[in-house]
């Protein structure tokens, strides 16, 4: 049997460097790693361009715009999520693997494929607002820390994803 070639990272020295990346984020800013705060801080940003009244006297929105310094998009998460973008771009382009295409099992359509990836996108964004942040921002932060908050919520998004797996397998494969 002869092993198959894959442009990928070794999933485990990922892990480790992602690990490491944290490590650093914790040390240099003081603060853990996040990608759902940024999307808060965009939407913030344009309800409080668009309707700054609204946005001012809003329970939800006053905060975010009181706690930014100057403007919504100067946060730490919005570059960072710049960053994250940026980096996947030039991994892709490193690797050879630079291209605009949709995955997904053989018995899935493209446009299946992508109502339900915007589906499943929209739903955890919702989970996300409700727990305080997301995969990284509430689970691996939180689990850098030791964060009781942070192993409960890695548990639960795994544990949901396993439960629900099973209904949505045969899109899959």
């Amino acid at each position: 049997m002869q092993a198959v070639e894959t442009k990928y990272m070794n999933p485990y020295l990922a892990g480790f460097l992602l690990g490491l990346v944290l490590l650093l984020s914790i040390f240099i800013t003081g603060r853990g790693l996040g990608a759902s705060g940024a999307i808060k801080d965009g939407i913030v940003a344009i309800v409080g361009t668009l309707a700054p009244d609204h946005a001012a006297a809003s329970p939800y929105y006053g905060p975010y715009l009181e706690q930014s310094a100057g403007h919504p998009l100067k946060s730490w998460l919005v570059f960072e999520l710049i960053g994250v973008v940026i980096g996947a771009f030039l991994s892709g382009l490193i690797s050879d693997r630079l291209a605009f295409r949709s995955e997904g099992g053989p018995r899935i359509q493209t446009r299946m494929r992508w109502i339900f990836a915007i589906l499943g996108g929209a739903l955890f964004g919702i989970g996300a607002q409700f727990a305080r942040g997301c995969t990284s921002g509430a689970a691996l932060s939180g689990m850098a820390v030791l964060s009781s908050a942070g192993f409960i919520t890695m548990m639960a998004i795994f544990g949901t994803g396993y439960m629900v797996a099973y209904f949505f397998r045969r899109l899959w494969i």
